[in-house]
């Protein structure tokens, strides 16, 4: 199957993102994962494919795994099982969500539980991210004494900027701020102890989330993708040393050690690059869900 540059669907178009084409149909979102990837801020010119299945799939594995836990947003994973999509089939099955459309608050839920990535970065400098005191003497990779809540803007152009639990309770009000810090760390633990018994480490991840109209937070977005978590093999991990990334980090190195700018438009992916991340993102679906992607 071709690799999925863009949904083109007769339904109205709210957002393309950086990965996702969000539809609205009939005031709920029909949410499609394109096989684009992005670093830095930028969409990389190269589709990974595969990758929108993969990115839908575990996701929708995890939003029914952390259900128990608290409501999201999905209303079904097999859309095109649907009356109203099922002419549009082959461009849906494995790729879209349903979901409620929700109010959707502008950050960006960060917990780490490894010092890596720009939480490494923003220790070296300062000893503290986000504004949590970290111990010294820390190395990269190391684990932390507990997972911190690092909240981030989010950003529709340019970067996300890293603020305190003080400036995110300055937006969203103590209460709201405090039950999404308990949330994200509660979804953290829980997902970490499973992927522990499959063999792997969870070092960091993000989460979003939204208000419906009665008022409750609810899990949006994605959750637990190599997208949106840095997730590393168990069994290589040795303190002090960033183990081989089963996530979107693969891709970050290759940048990192090419001569790209990261300002000027991104370069193309070489092959070898595009068919290893395939493999990396189908290798740690097959290992969290025991499924074929």
């Amino acid at each position: 199957m071709e690799p999925l540059a863009r949904a083109d669907l007769p339904f109205q178009l709210l957002k393309r993102g950086k990965v996702r084409d969000v539809f609205e149909v009939d005031g709920r979102l029909l949410i499609v994962s394109s096989d684009r990837i992005s670093a830095f801020d930028f969409i990389l010119p190269s589709l990974i494919p595969g990758k929108g299945q993969v990115l839908n799939r575990i996701a929708a594995f995890w939003f029914e795994r952390t259900r128990r836990l608290m409501p999201n947003h999905v209303l079904s994973a097999e859309p095109e099982t649907m009356p109203e999509f099922r002419g549009f089939t082959g461009l849906l099955e494995k790729r879209s969500l349903l979901a409620r459309k929700l109010d959707v608050f502008p950050v960006e839920a960060i917990v780490r539980g490894y010092l890596s990535g720009s939480g490494w970065n923003a220790y070296r400098k300062s000893g503290e991210i986000c504004g949590v005191r970290l111990p010294s003497g820390l190395r990269s990779a190391d684990r932390l004494p507990e997972p911190i809540f690092t909240p981030t803007t989010k950003a529709e152009k340019g970067h996300d900027e890293d603020i305190t639990f003080t400036q995110l309770a300055g937006r969203l009000g103590e209460e709201t701020a405090g039950r999404i810090r308990t949330l994200s760390l509660r979804l953290f633990d829980a997902a970490s102890a499973y992927a522990h018994t499959r063999g792997i480490i969870i070092a960091d991840s993000k989460f979003e989330f939204g208000r419906d109209e009665q008022g409750e937070i609810v899990l949006v977005d994605e959750i637990f993708t190599p997208d949106s978590s840095r997730f590393w093999k168990r069994d290589d991990y040795r303190p002090g040393q960033d183990p081989q990334p089963f996530d979107k980090q693969f891709v970050r190195n290759h940048l990192l050690a090419s001569s790209w700018d990261r300002v000027s438009p991104p370069p193309e992916l070489p092959p070898g690059v595009i068919a290893a991340t395939a493999e990396k993102y189908g290798e740690i679906f097959r290992i969290l869900t025991g499924r074929e992607p």
